[in-house]
């Protein structure tokens, strides 16, 4: 595997300077982008399948281990308060459960039985995207065969050239041998964390979680969140923050429809019926 092999700049590390190792992997850094936009049409073919995943009324489940999986679960738990979607919507799966998020679970990537598990309750309706930089972790893949059994859409996201015929798409990232041999945290994980956020993000995009580059769903669950919100309803709608904040409360603390009440001069209730037609779509939204 690519990511094992030694990076040719990286033999005598051991005694480079600080400053030295610290060019070397922002060398290496500045290739990923480039490797990530090599890959645009499968992304975005998979951004296809999740939103249309997410519109049948199914899920995007992300199933993967160790760094792999940490970013899967990371990038799913950031959905509901970014874009105001229920847990289930996008979610992430790692080898070994919760307790693999802070520690290495010795074997849970090896574990075939875990990965069919992982892949119970997932139906026809939904897409998965296995995770693994050496695109041949026994748990995902087992638990990719599992939910391409039971119906699912089931993509893999790698940093290798694996082939699998089962599978309905692949995302291949050549981010090339790490600094440190088999370090896949570096080069690979950020490579694999850009490109989750590409799906999560594009997804809620064509959703209609975004309006004029706003995140209109966010939910204002802190102050710095509710600050947010109060900014995005006067920068939409140009109130004034006191009469922003009013229409903020009788919008229940919601600012896409304090924005949908506004700019159609509606009640709540009249709002809130008008974004369901809309599909949550605020532009769509406006334009009836």
């Amino acid at each position: 595997m690519i990511t094992e092999s030694l990076h040719p700049g990286s033999a005598d590390i051991d005694a480079m300077s600080t400053a030295e190792v610290f060019m070397l992997i922002n060398d290496e850094d500045a290739k990923i982008a480039k490797a990530v936009k090599k890959a645009k049409k499968a992304v975005c073919l998979a951004v296809e399948d999740a939103v249309a995943a997410i519109r049948a009324g199914g899920s995007v489940i992300y199933i993967g281990a160790g760094t792999s999986g940490r970013l899967g679960v990371l990038d799913a738990s950031e959905m509901p308060p970014t874009f105001n979607v229920p847990p289930h919507v996008i979610r992430g799966v790692i080898a070994g459960g919760s307790r693999a998020l802070t520690k290495s679970i010795e074997g849970a990537e090896d574990d075939d039985a875990a990965g069919v598990r992982a892949a119970k309750g997932i139906t026809a309706k939904d897409m998965v995207i296995g995770i693994t930089v050496s695109g041949g972790a026994p748990f995902v893949l087992s638990a990719l065969k599992e939910a391409k059994r039971r119906g699912a859409r089931c993509w893999l996201l790698t940093c290798s050239d694996n082939i699998h015929g089962f599978l309905d798409g692949i995302i291949s990232i050549a981010t090339g041998p790490e600094i440190i041999a088999g370090s896949s945290r570096l080069k690979a994980g950020t490579a694999t964390k850009m490109v989750l956020n590409m799906i999560s993000t594009i997804t809620m995009i064509r959703l209609g979680r975004v309006y004029k580059g706003y995140m209109v769903d966010v939910v204002p669950s802190n102050a710095k969140l509710r600050r947010r919100a109060m900014r995005i309803i006067c920068q939409l709608t140009g109130l004034a923050p006191e009469p922003a904040a009013e229409l903020f409360d009788r919008a229940r603390g919601n600012a896409k429809t304090a924005i949908a009440m506004h700019e159609k001069s509606i009640d709540f209730a009249e709002a809130k019926k008008l974004l369901e037609q809309s599909g949550g779509s605020l532009a769509e939204a406006l334009r009836c």
